[in-house]
Order: C-alpha cells, then structure tokens, then sequence
C-alpha cells in the first residue's frame, strides 16, 4: 500500500490531522457514500479510506453521469449514427460505453460520422457549418452541465439552426440518492454530497432528503483535505445522533445555488422520469425539452423509442453504481474487464469507480 499521491498533496499534513481527528470520535461503525465521481477518484488515488479507521466504510454511489447512461440510450445514439446517418457530436467519455451489441466507436469505425467535441457550443459550430446534415449532441451530465447544454437549445433557436437536435440524458442527483434510500438492503448512514452539482442547484433540495430519512448530508469538495473535512463533518452529526445538511464547499457553494444557471435550465428543460444505468426508472429524476424545444429533441424528431436492455453477461456495474459492490471485489475486475476491454461504463469513463481502483489500486499494487 502506497500513499505516495497524499504525500505529494500540498495539504497533506491537513487532510492527515483530519483523519486522525475522525479516529478519535468514532465510536461505532458509519457507512458513509459520497455520490460523485471525481470523490471517488480522489479516494482511491490518494488512499484517503485506507487513512480512515476500519469503522468507517466508504461506499461509491451513482456519482458518474457517463456510467449511469443506460444502455438503451447507448443504442439509440447508435442508431442515429448507422440508421439516419447524423453527425453525433459527443464527449470522449461516451465513446467506449458499451451498448447492448456495441459502442460508439465501432459505428464510427464502421463510417458513422461520430465526433469528439469538448463543448455543446462545439456541436453548434458543427450544424451551422454543415447546414445539409442533421446533428445531433448527446448531452450527458448531472446538474452541473445541463445549464451549457440548455444555452445550447437556447442558443440554436436563437441562430434557426433547423439541422440541430439533442439526444438528453440529463440526470438529477437527489431522486437517486433517495432511491437507494428507499432500497429494503440499504445500510447508508450518511452522504457526502457533489459539490459541482450543488454550486449550480444550490443544497436546499437536500434538506427534505434529510428530514424524511434523518440521515446527515455534507456538501464537499473533491480535494483530500475537502473530503476528509466532510467525513469528519458527517461523523460528527452521526456521533451525536444529528441529522442535517451542512456544507463542507463554501468557496463554491451557496445554499440558494446559482439562480442564472437556474433560470436557463426552467426555459429549456422540464422534469421527466429517467431510465439510470444500475438503479432503473427513477420518477422526476430527469430532465428533457420542454415543448418550446420539444422540435429539438432527437428521440422525439427521429421517432426512437429506446427499449431497456440487459447488461452485458459477467458486467456488475449495476451493483457498484448502488454502493452494493467494490470494483475490486467483482469476479471480472481486471481479468475479464480493463480499461482495453471493458464490460461495462464504470471500467470506461474517467470518473468510474472501476476504472479508479484500476488505475490507483490494481495497476500500483501489481507492481509490488
């Protein structure tokens, strides 16, 4: 075991009095789940749960938009490529997410015309300069990108970029997290919360989460003293038996959010159940075009209808992404599925769980 990325933090001295304040209050087992991706990662790079006591338990939650993309919207993206021959605008990470019989880089390896932007504005400037072609951006995120992926709507609208649509698998973070609330196996005694996420939303909507299942909730950041700071915040309330929101993040963080990214998000989108990858239908867990922009909305220009499909056999991504499984603990982790060879989304995107303790954990200790 190495703590050789901690070591070369620049707080590293911080984040350890923090865990070692978080040792001498804990008095009984806490579950504890942060629900973001780049959390996850900085846990697992930096080794910040191997610092915490063995009561404490650190589980990873649907935190990664990429990987809770179901994979019937996987092959409805395909299906634009191949069958209506779009422009697909999308961010890298999507292009190894497994569909039910392929991904987004077989199409295109099969002359789908599938592009890498690294903005919604960047498929903008590929409609307007291609006026004889539909395009279509596949816009994947929580809360924090669905505001530059609504000023995208806004902004087509805007310019009468008639060629222009968007394939929306916009997620919200508080439906999932009651969810696994909600699940007869849950064991969760508190959350960290995504920081990015509540910089746009703000942490209110979190407040009734708290006062309906008393469980604490703390906003934090992604750096190791942030997370170690909001673990020692959470096992306070948990210790003293207290139950509330409290926010780790307040160099980015307000309680009221960004009411300009806010507004943005009412004038293009509205609330819709979504299908999540891991966790199933989820009621008011999504967002989709509202009808000023509903002519926008691929699904609904070029009649797709994404039926369910199955995980790939072997592929228990499901469970990692509800806290049920670590990555290292599933049979196929680093046999059957790599980074070259994935079986499912959270071995692909940059922000999944698997592909964290490939990187961090197996590929290090390998060495040894």
């Amino acid at each position: 075991m190495t703590l050789k990325y901690l070591e070369e933090y620049r707080d590293a001295g911080l984040a350890k009095k923090y865990a070692e304040h978080i040792a001498r209050i804990t008095t009984r087992p806490w579950k504890i789940m942060e629900a973001c991706g780049g959390q996850t990662h900085s846990i697992i790079k930096f080794g910040i749960d191997r610092l915490l006591p063995k009561s404490i338990e650190l589980v990873h939650g649907p935190g990664c938009p990429v990987c809770v993309t179901p994979m019937s919207t996987i092959d409805a993206a395909i299906e634009l490529v191949i069958r209506y021959r779009v422009i697909l605008c999308t961010f890298g990470d999507m292009l190894r997410v497994p569909g039910s019989s392929q991904d987004l880089q077989t199409a295109k390896a099969q002359g789908g015309d599938v592009r890498m932007v690294y903005s919604p504005l960047d498929a903008l400037k590929v409609a307007k300069a291609h006026p004889e072609k539909e395009v279509v951006f596949f816009a994947v995120g929580f809360e924090t990108t669905a505001p530059a992926n609504a000023m995208a709507a806004f902004q087509a609208r805007q310019l009468g970029l008639e060629n222009f649509s968007m394939l929306v698998s916009q997620v919200l973070v508080p439906p999932a997290l009651e969810a696994l609330l909600e699940s007869s196996t849950s064991e969760l005694d508190g959350f960290l919360a995504p920081g990015h996420v509540c910089a746009i939303t703000g942490f209110q909507a979190y407040e009734s989460i708290v006062g309906k299942y008393g469980i604490p909730i703390v906003v934090t950041g992604f750096e190791p003293g942030d997370i170690l700071q909001g673990i020692d915040m959470c096992v306070q309330m948990l210790e003293r038996g207290d139950a509330r929101v409290e926010n780790q993040y307040t160099r980015v963080v307000r309680r009221e959010g960004n009411h300009e990214a806010q507004k943005m998000l009412e004038t293009v989108f509205e609330i819709t159940p979504k299908a999540w990858r891991g966790l199933g239908t989820l009621a008011a867990s999504g967002l989709r075009l509202n009808s000023a922009f509903r002519a926008m909305d691929a699904e609904f220009r070029f009649g797709l209808n994404p039926e369910s499909s199955e995980e790939r056999t072997g592929c228990r991504s499901g469970l990692i992404l509800q806290g049920a499984l670590k990555p290292d603990a599933c049979p196929e982790f680093g046999k059957t599925c790599h980074p070259d060879h994935p079986l499912g989304a959270t071995m692909v995107s940059t922000e999944g769980a698997c592909a964290a303790y490939y990187r961090y954990r197996y590929l290090t200790e390998k060495k040894l």
